[in-house]
């Protein structure tokens, strides 16, 4: 065959930000020190982050039983539709098995949540910075980003003002993260009935990417949007990968929140669109009311570890010249701001990022890879203490020297 076949312009759309930023490094790390990647946000990659053994044992009797080796309902099946239903009601928030649709990971669950409300001629609003995968998911399917600005000198506060001014005729929803990736940030109850009210003013759905709700630092709380409104609709999407320590499961949800009534096509929607993949992993599935009812002590836990974890990143960088933290309150990230100008020979923080590895082997990823519109980059402070103490050290080391 003589003619090249071309992609299609589906595929052509579809990038990801970070693997086009990281796999363009153009450097090697340095070979006299230990390769540390502070970059992945599995919390499984090192080791120290264990699943419950209930989990595993549940998942093991599952497998014996073989019962849960055919295919599901593309929309999930009713045992773990019904626990999730119960797990997460609250508030004006009362959900039923009809309003549950599992997906294939959080990410799955995002994706039938913008396919089903918005059109290619329509736009969603979108946080910057945010999940780099929100804009990957809405350009591939011919939709426009519009973002909105989050406030690092009032702990990642959404800029209101800021998203509403995004707001047009276009416009198809709003989606928010919280607690946030990249920030680590978690909203407080006030500023969510504020977006509450814009959401009503223009008679917007809101997407809630509520993925690491129980990931919430001692001093803070978490408020699931849809228990805070009976007047606007909400996807909240959710999963087992952060909480339970399982991000390969692939096993999401979408909790359906309708006080008004207006999503029945929406839910149309959304269940011809989880026909595409004939449903998600039906032996995780067998496991999920067992899974959502492991002992919270387990979770407290683990949330302790990685609060001592992010401590101890700000306790090693005070002081640092030419960085400015801004304190996580939840999740597993924090953002250091790089001050460029204090810097001899930094130009951005993906230059940043790449004579870090180059000289300090240590990994991080570059504000660019979220949309932030000043340099920062995106520290992941899962991995266990002594790989914390030594990467941020190397980190300190990089900036002292290459101060002005």
């Amino acid at each position: 065959m003589a003619k090249k076949i071309k992609a299609s312009k589906v595929s052509k759309r579809t990038r990801n930000p970070i693997r086009q930023i990281v796999d363009n490094l153009k450097v090697e790390p340095n070979k006299d020190k230990e390769f540390i990647s502070l970059a992945l946000g599995d919390p499984t990659t090192h080791g120290n982050l264990k699943i419950h053994q209930s989990c595993v044992d549940s998942v093991t009797k599952h497998l014996n039983s073989f019962k849960a080796n055919g295919y599901g309902p593309s929309v999930g099946t009713l045992p773990a539709r019904e626990a999730i239903a119960k797990k997460y009601s609250g508030g004006f928030a009362n959900y039923v098995a009809k309003d549950i649709v599992i997906a294939s990971g959080c990410s799955d669950a995002l994706n039938l949540c913008i396919g089903a409300l918005c059109d290619d001629t329509q736009n969603i609003l979108i946080p910057r910075p945010g999940f780099s995968l929100y804009e990957t998911l809405a350009s591939s399917k011919g939709i426009e980003c519009k973002f909105y600005n989050l406030l690092p000198d009032q702990q990642w506060m959404i800029d209101l003002k800021d998203l509403e001014a995004q707001i047009d005729s276009k416009t198809a929803c709003i989606l928010i993260n919280n607690p946030s990736n990249p920030c680590g940030s978690v909203y407080p109850k006030s500023h969510l009935m504020d977006l509450i009210q814009i959401a009503i003013k223009y008679d917007l759905p809101v997407i809630a990417d509520e993925i690491y709700a129980d990931m919430v630092f001692e001093g803070h709380e978490f408020h699931a949007l849809a228990s805070l409104t009976d007047k606007v609709p909400i996807l909240s999407c959710g999963g087992l990968a952060k909480k339970y320590l399982v991000p390969g499961w692939r096993v999401g949800w979408i909790c359906i929140h309708d006080p008004t009534d207006v999503l029945s096509e929406i839910r149309d929607g959304i269940m011809n669109l989880s026909q595409l993949i004939i449903g998600s992993n039906s032996l995780i599935q067998a496991a999920v009311p067992d899974i959502l009812a492991t002992d919270e002590s387990f979770n407290k836990e683990n949330m302790k570890q990685l609060q001592g974890n992010a401590e101890l990143c700000i306790e090693l960088l005070q002081g640092c010249p030419g960085i400015t933290v801004v304190k996580p309150q939840g999740a597993m990230y924090l953002m250091l701001k790089i001050e460029i100008e204090k810097f001899k020979d930094i130009t951005d923080d993906v230059d940043f990022v790449e004579k870090l590895v180059q000289e300090q082997s240590v990994l991080c990823l570059p504000g660019q890879c979220f949309q932030c519109p000043e340099p920062f980059v995106r520290i992941v402070f899962s991995p266990p203490k002594e790989k914390i103490h030594e990467s941020v050290s190397r980190i300190k080391e990089f900036c002292l020297n290459h101060l002005k």
